[in-house]
């Protein structure tokens, strides 16, 4: 068998994992298909995700490890610490006892209802994969993900996530409410003692062979330029930027939105069976990887005019 057909196989093989990964995810979670896809992309992409919606919508369905936030939430009750312990002949030592953060995939939940603090002890396991405690640098697991949620309606108590860490975070997914038919089938497959019963769908050998692989996807100079474009045209004071940006926003998009795009674009091609990142893969990537890297000014938070529609302005100014 040559290269070339292996490598087929096993881009068949891993499509199939996909699939089948996919299908355990949308069962967990009724009526989002797209958030699911969106999840998966985000885990190949090597990135974080920050998941907003309603309460009552599902968003800690997803449960891998997870930490409930909360105001008196301390860095070391994420991160681990120090703890004394005794030997059996009575000599006392010190010995790190690691927090819920040394896992593969983390699910913050309700990450804005934590003191600044607390949030930042994610900010370098996050950006370098790693934590420091006492001056001694620990590795994470490889992979590592953040999966955070956050409600954006009781936001009374809460400490929303600085400009520095929403950057972080590859996209911002937002859940809605799921369709009436949807809701039927979660109704009736509901049970007061229903219990969890997944196990893991997928190998982790494979899904770092799934990073490796998207990592490896081709970007053509004409991508390149168009993510350039989109990101530029996202500031108020571009050349390219739109009449409702002008207007309406405070700052535009950082460079890291442009790596977030291609990132999640060749996990999107990865999925599919493409061979190269094509101009539909950016589009469909967009908004979830530049909502939250555009800050609307005091006009914009005062319209109705949605972040998405600003991102969508970008677009087309993009290809003026």
């Amino acid at each position: 068998m040559s290269s070339q057909e292996s490598l087929q196989e096993e881009l068949d093989s891993i499509r199939q994992a996909i699939k089948g990964l996919l299908a355990a995810l949308d069962a967990q979670l009724i009526g989002q298909p797209q958030t699911t896809r969106q999840i998966l992309e985000c885990l190949i992409a090597g990135g974080h995700a920050l998941i907003e919606g309603a309460p009552g919508l599902g968003k800690t369905t997803l449960d891998f490890q997870r930490i409930q936030f909360t105001p008196d939430l301390m860095p070391a009750d994420i991160i681990g610490a120090r703890i004394l312990n005794f030997d059996e002949r009575g000599a006392q030592g010190l010995t790190f006892e690691p927090g819920p953060i040394h896992t593969q995939v983390l699910l913050a939940d309700e990450i804005n209802r934590a003191t600044p603090r607390t949030q930042s002890a994610l900010l370098e396991a996050m950006e370098e994969h790693q934590v420091t405690v006492f001056g001694e640098t620990r590795e994470l697991g490889n992979p590592f993900m953040v999966v955070a949620t956050q409600n954006p309606i009781e936001m009374e108590g809460t400490f929303p996530l600085p400009e520095a860490q929403l950057d972080r975070f590859l996209v911002k997914l937002h859940i809605d409410m799921p369709k009436a038919t949807d809701l039927a089938k979660l109704y009736a497959g509901s049970s007061a003692t229903h219990k969890s019963t997944s196990q893991p769908m997928i190998e982790r050998a494979l899904v770092l062979r799934m990073q490796e692989l998207a990592q490896q996807i081709p970007v053509g100079e004409d991508v390149a330029r168009k993510v350039a474009r989109i990101v530029h045209a996202s500031h108020p004071d571009s050349e390219l930027a739109g009449e409702k940006t002008r207007a309406l926003v405070r700052h535009g998009s950082s460079p890291r939105g442009g790596l977030a795009m291609l990132a999640m674009a060749r996990a999107r091609t990865l999925m599919a069976g493409g061979l190269h990142v094509k101009i539909d893969e950016l589009e469909a990537v967009a908004v979830p990887c530049l909502r939250h890297r555009i800050l609307p000014n005091y006009e914009g938070m005062a319209s109705d005019v949605p972040v998405s529609e600003l991102i969508q302005e970008a677009m087309q100014q993009a290809d003026a």
